[in-house]
């Protein structure tokens, strides 16, 4: 399953997510894996979740997005939840690779059994409808 946390800067998004990660830590029966661009969430979410930072390993593009995620689940699979904060500026602005990037995640979350959340700083109007078909807000 794939969750969408929309809305432009400054409307609260992060919160959610982090109210999203301690809430999986404490409903998963496995880990839960918190994804951020820089190190900015150390103190806010739980230390039972494990947080990453792309910057860290030099992320750049929905490629590489793609193929780090991927490795996260590969890693451990006991991984239950995967939550990233600043998708857009991990991959691009670009709204339509965006698309094909959620739609290749959902197909690795329905393989693996993984829920993915990702905030989105964009309204709903402004994205592809196509990205709804996978997705959801909430």
């Amino acid at each position: 399953m794939i969750s969408l946390i929309l809305g432009h800067k400054g409307s609260g998004k992060t919160k959610h997510l982090i109210a999203c990660v301690n809430e999986a830590i404490e409903t998963s029966k496995g880990n839960v894996v918190c994804v951020e661009k820089e190190t900015k969430l150390t103190y806010d979410v739980d230390h039972r979740a494990r947080l990453v930072a792309t910057d860290d390993y030099e992320i750049r593009g929905y490629d590489a997005f793609y193929g780090f995620l991927a490795g996260i689940c590969a890693g451990n699979h006991d991984i239950t939840d995967v939550l990233v904060d600043a998708t857009l500026r991990i991959g691009s602005r670009d709204y339509h690779a965006l698309a094909t990037f959620l739609e290749e995640v959902y197909e690795l979350s329905n393989v693996h059994d993984k829920n993915f959340v990702f905030t989105v700083s964009a309204d709903k109007e402004e994205l592809p409808e196509s990205i709804f078909n996978f997705c959801t807000v909430i």
